[in-house]
């Protein structure tokens, strides 16, 4: 599979002629398309045909649809995932429906990779064959002490098979708070013995639905910004990369709002 950048360090959406019609209603536009992407792709995964190539063509036909609507990518860092030979631990903040969609055109050309994702996800209507053909590490949300175990056992199966994981600390989707952040992604890496990749990311131009929250509105006049970081080692309890991913996601996120 091919990587979306040509040079393998960024990717920035190139100008395209949006039609009346999309810049008019850009979520109108969308959402029949998404839902074509989804519908075929999940009928692939049901049959047991799913593979990472077609993963990542459905996740590219996704980021140049919300393109064709009037949404503008900026990706920085593709480089420091390049670099880092076998699987990593992706840590970030997480804050619509549009990095799980999109995130796999971007990794799976340099790592296989599969998700941290909430046990009720793998019963979700159509989407449920595509969530469980990724072999995600599911958890509960509500039982902190065995989501780490499961964490653990599991993500490390995962990475000892050579396939990355990412995974979003936050509890759901929302504005970025350290606060709630925890460090279940640090724990695993330092488990598994492998390095933390940070990713920062701005995605409300898919905002989260107030009936459906997948479903939120599409607003192309904001951005949307992904940055991964340099690998980082853990040491001791990995307190302090605990705090650099912190500050990587901070930094970026004043930057890219102000």
């Amino acid at each position: 599979m091919k990587s979306i950048s040509d040079d393998h360090k960024t990717y920035r959406t190139k100008p395209l002629r949006v039609s009346y019609f999309r810049k008019i209603f850009p979520s109108l536009s969308f959402y029949p398309i998404f839902f074509s992407i989804v519908i075929k792709f999940s009928l692939v995964s049901q049959r047991g045909n799913f593979t990472n190539d077609g993963w990542w063509a459905s996740s590219a036909e996704v980021l140049y649809a919300l393109e064709r609507v009037g949404v503008t990518m900026e990706i920085n860092g593709l480089g420091n995932i390049r670099s880092v030979d076998g699987p990593v631990v992706f840590i970030g903040n997480h804050l619509s429906m549009l990095e799980t969609v999109v995130l796999p055109s971007i990794i799976l050309p340099y790592k296989p990779i599969t998700y941290v994702v909430k046990q009720s996800l793998l019963d979700y209507p159509v989407f449920k064959h595509v969530m469980r053909a990724t072999n995600p590490v599911a958890v509960s949300r509500t039982n902190p002490r065995q989501d780490l175990k499961v964490v653990l056992e599991q993500g490390q199966q995962r990475l000892a098979s050579g396939t990355s994981m990412i995974i979003f600390p936050q509890t759901t989707r929302t504005a970025f708070d350290p606060k709630q952040f925890s460090s279940i992604g640090i724990k695993l890496a330092r488990k598994a013995g492998v390095p933390v990749i940070p990713l920062a990311l701005l995605t409300d131009a898919w905002e989260n639905g107030n009936k459906i929250k997948d479903l939120g509105r599409i607003v192309p006049a904001r951005k949307a910004y992904f940055s991964f970081g340099e690998k980082l080692e853990i040491s001791g309890k990995g307190t302090t990369e605990h705090q650099v991913i912190i500050d990587f996601v901070q930094d970026h996120l004043n930057r890219w709002t102000t």
